[in-house]
């Protein structure tokens, strides 16, 4: 039925960035960075939360191991397939959904030093409310790599920490992510880059 001149005009939804990020962008075996049953793998996992405390459910992280074999999954060049995790094969790059409580896991191998950085992984944050996504670095190795990395030695000691992984029990690392610190100042903001 036409609308006539004097009806009011239904309000619209706003408009809003998603999140949409959990529909498409994750992957079988996102989670695996290094081949199954790789000795020297270890579980990264953590929680995302914003500036109020509160988990964030629909964040999405990728995870880069440097190194040649480091990318994004490529499509099987013979069938075409999707990308995934088939056989024994990894590619230094993990990409995971955050669940209702803000938490995510990547098995990863350890990363080893290079002359130039302590060892670590390369991570993106995609969230809600975020025009652009996060970058940072989890670091590895404690307190020795707050000397061994120059990014790290640049960085004040405490805003340093928010970019170390910390042991969390046999082949577990802990690292959680700031989005934003709390009015509070109950904890710190993780350490997010700018590239140029």
């Amino acid at each position: 039925m036409p609308r006539t001149a004097r009806e009011p005009l239904a309000a619209t939804p706003a408009q809003t960035i998603g999140p949409f990020f959990g529909h498409a962008l994750p992957f079988p075996g996102g989670d695996r960075i290094a081949p199954e049953g790789d000795p020297g793998a270890v579980t990264l996992h953590g929680r995302v939360r914003d500036g109020d405390g509160a988990p964030v459910p629909d964040a999405l992280l990728e995870f880069w191991r440097p190194g040649p074999d480091a990318g994004p999954p490529r499509p099987d060049p013979a069938t075409g397939a999707p990308p995934g995790r088939g056989g024994p094969a990894a590619t230094g790059f993990g990409r995971v959904p955050t669940d209702a409580a803000g938490h995510y896991a990547v098995h990863t191998p350890l990363p080893a030093a290079r002359p130039d950085a302590a060892p670590h992984l390369a991570l993106c944050v995609h969230a809600r409310g975020l025009l652009h996504p996060l970058f940072t670095r989890v670091y590895f190795g404690g307190p020795a790599a707050l000397a061994a990395d120059p990014l790290l030695a640049r960085l004040p000691a405490e805003r340093a920490r928010t970019l170390l992984a910390r042991p969390d029990g046999p082949g577990r690392h802990r690292f959680d992510i700031q989005l934003r610190q709390p009015a509070d100042g109950r904890c710190a903001e993780t350490v997010f880059l700018a590239f140029r």
